[in-house]
Formats: structure tokens, C-alpha cells, sequence
């Protein structure tokens, strides 16, 4: 009997391992501008440099609502100069959930043009779910350029499922020991 509960527990961890594998492409939550937000201090080159966008991911726009907005423009001529007075959707909440559901750029200024000016905005550039690990690092300007460095997890993103699968798991391997 003790041989099948061992053989269940090797299924369980293989089985966890491969959905694992499956997940580790999981969509990110990219906090724009990390701890300080949208916000005219928030350095969005730093912020930005080095950062894959991926098709499922999502960002997140934090702001105080009576001092800032995000305008989605459509065209980077609109967003290297400023022009907000078209833009594809303007954002005002406070807390701006966007999903990037395609391939592409997408380019996001502050909805006020004097902060755009001083450096408010972001260019996205949305890759393939399935594209490699950080072949290209977004600039501020929407350019890429190579990077040297090995990929990381970027600060202000969150994997999903991550934590769920480490749960998971430790709950399987909790259960089976009461068994074994």
C-alpha cells in the first residue's frame, strides 16, 4: 500500500511540475511607475527600461483622480507631442486597469499635456504571449535595443498563479503525508 501512496505523490509533483511549466508564461500585472504610481515624479524611462509587455498582461495605472489622468492616444505622433485632444480612451478613476490583448504598440500620456511635456507618458509595446524571454527592451521613445543582461521579473509585476501553484502544492504534498 505504501508503494502506491509513493507512486501518487511522484504523479502529484510530476503533475504540479508540468502545470508549473505551463504556467510560468502566466500573464504579469505591470504597476506603472512601481511604489510611486502615475504621478509627474514618477520616472517612467527608468521605469519602463528593460520591461516586456506580453500579450494577456495587464497594467495598472495608479493616480490621485483630481490631479491626473492617462489618455491612450493612437499614433506616436500624438504621444511625442502631447496631443490629447483625440485620444482613444481617456482614463480618470484613479485606478485604471488596462488588458493588452493584442500584438503592437500602445501609447499612454498623462491627460494633461504640461505633465506629458515633463515626461509623463509610456509607450507599450505589446510582444507575442509566446515570444522569447526579453528579446528586446521597450525605451521610453518606443525604440528597442538589445540587452546584455540576463532576463529578471521586473519589480512592480506580479505573476499569476504563482503563489496559487505553491499552495497547491504544498497542500498536495500535505495530504499525501498524512497517507504515507
Amino acid at each position: 500500500m505504501s508503494t502506491v501512496k509513493k507512486m501518487l505523490a511522484v504523479l502529484f509533483t510530476m503533475a504540479v511540475v508540468t502545470l508549473g511549466g505551463n504556467l510560468a508564461g502566466a500573464q504579469m500585472h505591470h504597476v506603472v511607475g512601481g511604489d510611486r504610481g502615475w504621478a509627474p515624479s514618477s520616472d517612467m524611462a527608468s521605469w519602463c527600461s528593460g520591461r516586456n509587455f506580453r500579450v494577456g498582461d495587464k497594467i495598472w495605472f495608479s493616480y490621485s483622480a483630481a490631479e491626473e489622468s492617462v489618455a491612450e492616444v493612437g499614433s506616436m505622433e500624438e504621444y511625442v507631442s502631447c496631443d490629447v485632444s483625440n485620444p482613444i480612451r481617456m482614463y480618470t478613476d484613479g485606478i485604471s486597469s488596462i488588458s493588452l490583448d493584442k500584438e503592437g504598440m500602445r501609447y499612454f500620456t498623462s491627460g494633461k499635456p504640461e505633465s506629458c511635456k515633463n515626461g509623463l507618458k509610456l509607450p507599450v509595446k505589446v510582444l507575442a504571449r509566446d515570444s522569447p524571454q526579453n528579446p528586446m527592451a521597450t525605451t521610453l521613445e518606443g525604440s528597442t535595443s538589445a540587452l546584455a543582461t540576463a532576463p529578471t521579473t521586473p519589480s512592480g509585476s506580479t505573476p499569476l498563479y504563482e503563489s496559487l501553484l505553491l499552495l497547491l502544492f504544498g497542500i498536495g504534498l500535505y495530504y499525501l503525508s498524512l497517507y504515507i
